[in-house]
Formats: C-alpha cells, structure tokens, sequence
C-alpha cells in the first residue's frame, strides 16, 4: 500500500460496524488512523459525521478520509460541500481506482447496506494505494479545484460569514426564520400537539372518541373519509371487540406464499387473485419479488417479501443486504424474522440492532418493516420485549409468527402486541388462519394485517356471509 499519510474514518450507525472492520485492517497495516465516530449502532444523523471526515481532510489533519453510512451516496453529498474536497462513491474496485486515479478522490465513500465486508476492505486498499499521475488527469483536478477557489472567495454576507469558507453553516436566518414559522402554527393550532381522535369526534367538539376504539364498524364513513384524506399508506387500528369489519377485510390480507415447492404457475395466480379481490400484498420468498412488481403493475396490491427467513439466524448485514436487494426489484414491504435466539437470551441491545439494520435498508428504498417474532416460541415477557424492541428500531408492523414453526397466530398473542406497541405500530397476525371467523376474531383483538394462504376463501366466506 502507497503511503497515504494519516486517513480520517467516519460512519453513520448503519456504517458503523464496517467503519469499525477498516479501521481493524489499516491499523494492523500500521496506517494512521483518526476515527471521528460515530461509536456505536445507536441512530445518529450521518451530515454530522460526513462534515467531520471532510473537514479533517481538508484542514490538512488527514491526507485522505474513507466515510461509511448506508448507502454512500448521502455522505458523499455531505463531504463534496466542504472546499477542498473532493468525494468519490465506490462500489467496486474499478470505481475505486478511477476515483483515484482519474479524479485524485481524497474522500472515499461506501455504501455498507451494498458491499461485503472482505470487497470493501479490498475498495479501500486500491483507494489508498492509486495515485493520480497522469498529467491529463491532473489538469482536469486543477479545473475541479478552480471552483472551489471561487467558492472559497465569494463575498461575505449574511449566509456565509467569515470563517466558515470551509463548510456550510449549521445554522442560518432562514433556518430560524422556518423554526419561528413553525411555532407560530403550533401555538395557533395547538391540537397538532396531542393525539388525534376520530374525525367525527373531533367535529362534534368530543375529546375521545365515544365509539372506544371501533370507528371501523360504528362510524365507517368517518373512517372512510379519513383514509382518503391521508392517501392509499393508511393503516386503520381496531381496538379489541370491534366485530365485524364491513367489506373491507381484503384489505387487511397480506396473500401469502412461502412454500418451497411454489411454482412461477403458482406466483402469477397469487398475483391475480391479489389484484382481483384487493389484498393488501402478496407475501413472497425474494426471488420472486421481480416477478410480482412486474405482474402487480397498476393494481393496488403491492409486493411484501421476507427476510432472514424463517429463522431469523442470520447476521444483521446480511438480512439489510437482503432486504436492500429485495426494494430495489419492487418490493414495498419487508417482514423480517427477529434474532429470537437472542430475544430468548435476554440480549435485547443485540436484537434492536438487528431490527434497526433491516428498517434503515428498508426505509431507505421507501419500504415498510413488519417484524416477526415468532410468539409460539415466546414467552409473554420476550413477546413484549420483542415488540419494544421493534418500535424502538422504528418498525412499522410487529408480526405473530413464519407460518413454519410449532403455532401460529392467537387472539390473545395479537391482543398483547397491540398493548405492548401502545397502538403505535400495526399489528400482523399470520400462521394458522383458515376462516374468516378467523380472521375477524383476530382484528377484534387488534389485527391491522392478516397474513394468509387461503386468502380467497377468506374473503367469499366473508362476502357470502355479508350477503345473507
């Protein structure tokens, strides 16, 4: 490796574990680290830590830097504002060496939510070791290096005081101009603070809303209204004994297929029949999720894959790997099963990161995350904790069960979720269900999502029991 002087690591808390593996590898090649965080897998804004890694860069504290978050892009953004900089994303050893070699990068970024960990220790040793000797090359850097000199003389003025050339500022009047808008709307609206209630409610002057909890059955145009207000994303909460949903059970029904033996036959009518009778999703294994977002195009059903499937005994990089992949070819819902061997073991800091990993790939690509717990191997205790865990990771849905293991969903297991995410999360009831007795029996609990094989059936029981 070329003698790149000092090298300044950064990462966000989804580079963090890769961030802590190149600094492994160059220390024990004896290369002068300087580590300027983050220290842990604890959510931080990555701005933060990007700014630190270019400004130790370009302040000459660091000859080159290497920043981490999850997919690289947002910090090589961060890192290109900084005079001086000059930023580069790799994601392969090609991009690493063109990065050098071509633009003379002083800044690499990678993407932890794409790179293995040996691939990226790779990146790095071709980043740090290329230099940029040809002369055209090098002119072209000049040229890049002569904006930054007019940057760096532009006039000061009241949003770029002196000393702060370097980088942007924190703070400025326009942002305090926004933060004094925005409380000027809080105190004149102050019900934006507290909790909805029922639309109804609201509009006849009430608190609380008198239905308990099950606008669903007995204010339905009131809830109908709600949810085409807030747009096709809304996920409708029941409170226990609701009853009876009226006519809109399909929309509560991940249809689901997860055999092994499930056919390309068998995906395509999954597709149509989530498309005809309009299911929520259809839950598939992830090789299939390319070919459902293609066969779904159009419909309101959308594509739900799985992740860490069905054991959940997997590193947390690779389900964040499986779960990226799977948002890029369409997927708009992840389920992931949760470390149980963990859960049961009380490491509950293990389990929340392994949570948090698969929600920040998944938030990133705009998908949801449903976890699965797997309550029949649960304690009541590890079934709250698990849920805690989920909600503190930013989940969206909290889930029963795989489907494949000793039990499945029960009323009581849903009901005690519900309680434990304090109704802030959805709640996925799977494993088991047959019926659309079933299935009501278990959104009377608390259900928002019913995960099902035998979709169809469910639904024309509960349209022929509507009927008579």
């Amino acid at each position: 490796m070329a003698e790149a002087g000092r090298v300044v690591l950064a990462a966000d808390h989804g580079g963090f574990v890769l961030k802590e593996a190149i600094k492994r590898h160059l220390t024990s090649r004896g290369v002068d680290v300087l580590d300027v965080g983050t220290s842990s897998t604890e959510a931080v804004d990555y701005p933060v830590f990007a700014r630190a890694a270019a400004e130790a860069v370009a302040s000459g504290q660091a000859g080159r830097g290497i920043i981490v978050d999850g997919a690289g892009i947002g910090s090589a953004m961060v890192a290109n504002k900084v005079v001086g900089v000059r930023a580069g994303m790799a994601f392969d050893l090609a991009t690493a060496k063109n990065a050098r070699e071509h633009n003379d990068a002083n800044v690499l970024t990678l993407g932890a939510g794409y790179l293995a960990e040996p691939l990226a220790l790779r990146i790095v040793d071709v980043f740090l070791s290329t230099e940029c000797t040809a002369e055209r090359h090098r002119r072209r850097v000049a040229m890049i290096d002569a904006i930054d000199a007019n940057r760096g003389n532009a006039p000061e003025g009241p949003h770029r005081p002196a000393g702060s050339r370097s980088s942007p500022p924190m703070s400025s009047p326009d942002f305090d101009l926004l933060v004094d808008r925005i409380t000027q709307i809080l105190a004149a609206n102050p019900s934006l603070l507290v909790p909805p209630t029922c639309a109804g409610c609201a509009a006849a002057g009430a608190t609380e809303c008198p239905a308990g909890g099950h606008c669903v059955t007995r204010c339905p145009d009131t809830v109908r209204s709600m949810i085409a207000c807030v747009g096709p994303g809304c996920r409708v909460s029941a409170a226990p004994g609701v009853g009876e949903v009226p006519k809109d059970l399909a929309s509560f029904i991940d249809h689901t297929l997860l055999r092994a033996d499930a056919t390309y036959s068998d995906i395509d009518q999954l597709c149509d029949e989530a498309a005809q009778f309009g299911f929520a999703s259809v839950c598939v294994n992830p090789v299939f999720v390319k070919r459902c977002a293609a066969r779904l195009a159009g419909s309101s059903s959308v594509v739900c894959t799985v992740v860490g499937f069905p054991l959940g005994a997997i590193p947390k990089e690779m389900k964040a790997l499986e779960a990226r992949r799977a948002v890029r070819e369409g997927a708009s819902e992840i389920d992931m099963v949760i470390a149980i061997g963990a859960l049961k073991s009380g490491d509950l800091r293990t389990v929340e990161e392994d949570i948090r990993a698969v929600a920040e790939a998944a938030h990133d690509g705009g998908a949801i995350l449903k976890v699965i717990l797997e309550t029949s191997l649960l304690t009541d205790d590890e079934k709250v904790a698990g849920c805690v865990a989920a909600r503190k990771a930013r989940a969206e849905f909290v889930k029963t069960s795989t489907g494949f293991s000793t039990g499945g969903a029960t009323a009581r297991d849903v009901e005690l979720m519900a309680q434990a995410v304090d109704r802030k999360l959805g709640v996925k009831a799977s494993g088991g269900i047959r019926s659309a007795e079933d299935a009501q029996r278990l959104i009377a609990a608390g259900a928002t999502r019913i995960g099902a094989s035998v979709g169809v059936k469910i639904v024309k029981e509960a349209r022929a029991k509507g009927a008579t």
